[in-house]
């Protein structure tokens, strides 16, 4: 039988710091930045229609979440303060955000610097 994904217990959404810090029941805990997460997003117009590394998110450095929604009993939808809010960031994906964010966030770097457009990290 399947292990049931973790599922969170707490969520704290940090708009002076700009971090979403989110906990799960298997004591799991990350703090997500605003940044990270709109460079992520799941929906569409981020991820692209095909394969690969979809749509690369630029000058999303000073982003801010203005609102998120419960959705169901499994995902939030973030209303982040450029307009974007069709991405539903599901309890996994947050999870696989947390764990994966310092892989993630360097591959997001390499690939700023190889579009010319170089990034502080």
């Amino acid at each position: 039988m399947p292990q049931a994904a973790p599922q969170p217990t707490a969520i704290k959404l940090r708009t002076r710091s700009r971090v979403l810090e989110i906990t799960f029941d298997d004591g799991a805990s990350f703090e997500l930045p605003f940044e990270y997460l709109r460079v992520f997003s799941p929906s569409a117009e981020v991820k692209g229609h095909g394969g690969g590394e979809g749509v690369l998110q630029i000058g999303k450095e000073n982003i801010g979440i203005s609102g998120m929604e419960p959705v169901g009993n499994y995902a939030l939808r973030l209303i982040f303060d450029d307009g974007h809010d069709t991405g539903l960031y599901s309890w996994h994906l947050l999870y696989e955000l947390g764990r994966e964010r310092q892989v993630r966030w360097q591959r997001y770097l390499a690939r700023c610097e190889a579009a010319g457009l170089p990034r502080r990290s």
